[in-house]
C-alpha cells in the first residue's frame, strides 16, 4: 500500500535504501547519480567521516536534481570508519574477506547522510552515525558466510548485510536500524511529510 501523495526520485542504486521506501509506502523511481565517487572524495579528502558522507549525499542529490528539476530527490551515502580509517566497498569477494577479518572483534562507526533537493539545490538534510562492535568470530563461519552471500559482500560496505546473515557477525549495536542499513529512515519520513508528499 502506497501512502504518498506524489512520486519522488531516489538518486541511489542501493537496493537496501529502494527497499525501506518502498516498504515505508514512498512511491519513487529510480535514477542513478552519475558521479564519480572516488573523485569526490578525493576531493574532500582530508575530511570527517560524517562531513563525507553529507557532501556525498548532497552531490547525489542535486546532480540527479538538476536533470529532473521538478521532482523532489533524494540522494544518500553512508561511510564506514574503524579508528579514524574510511573504508570503500569491497570491489571483490577477497577485499571484503580481508575488510571483514580487519574489523573482527573491533568496533566501527557507519556515518550515514541523507538530502533532499529540489530545482538543483539542497533543500533538506540530515545525518546520523550507529556504533558496531563485531564480534571475534571464527575463520570457519566467515568462509561459511562469504559462501553464503558469494558477490553480495561487495554490495555494502563493511561487506555486511544487517538485515541478513550478517546479523551474526555482531555482539552490540548502538544506534538506529535504519542507520546502519544505510538511510536515517524516520527523520526523511517527517520531512517528506512536513513537504506533503506523504500523508499526515
Amino acid at each position: 500500500m502506497m501512502l504518498s501523495r506524489s512520486q519522488i526520485v531516489l538518486a541511489s542504486t542501493s537496493p537496501a535504501r529502494r527497499s525501506m521506501l518502498e516498504a515505508a509506502g514512498v512511491r519513487l523511481t529510480v535514477a542513478p547519480p552519475e558521479i564519480d565517487e572516488n573523485a569526490v572524495k578525493q576531493a574532500i579528502a582530508p575530511s570527517d567521516p560524517a562531513d563525507m558522507a553529507m557532501i556525498l549525499a548532497q552531490t547525489k542529490a542535486v546532480t540527479v536534481s538538476e536533470a529532473n528539476r521538478s521532482a523532489l530527490v533524494v540522494g544518500a551515502d553512508q561511510v564506514l570508519a574503524v579508528d579514524g580509517q574510511v573504508l570503500d566497498k569491497p570491489k571483490s569477494k577477497a577485499e571484503a574477506r580481508d575488510q571483514l577479518l580487519d574489523l573482527r572483534g573491533r568496533q566501527h562507526v557507519l556515518f550515514s547522510a541523507v538530502a533532499c533537493a529540489r530545482n538543483g539545490a539542497v533543500i533538506w538534510s540530515h545525518d546520523a552515525e550507529a556504533t558496531l562492535s563485531m564480534r571475534a568470530f571464527s575463520t570457519e563461519f566467515l568462509g561459511a558466510y562469504l559462501a553464503a552471500l558469494d558477490e553480495k559482500v561487495t554490495e555494502t560496505v563493511g561487506g555486511y548485510h544487517l538485515e541478513g546473515l550478517g546479523a551474526q557477525m555482531f555482539d552490540k549495536i548502538e544506534g538506529d536500524y535504519f542507520t546502519v542499513l544505510g538511510l536515517p529512515l524516520l527523520p526523511l519520513l517527517a520531512f517528506l511529510r512536513e513537504e506533503g508528499v506523504l500523508l499526515t
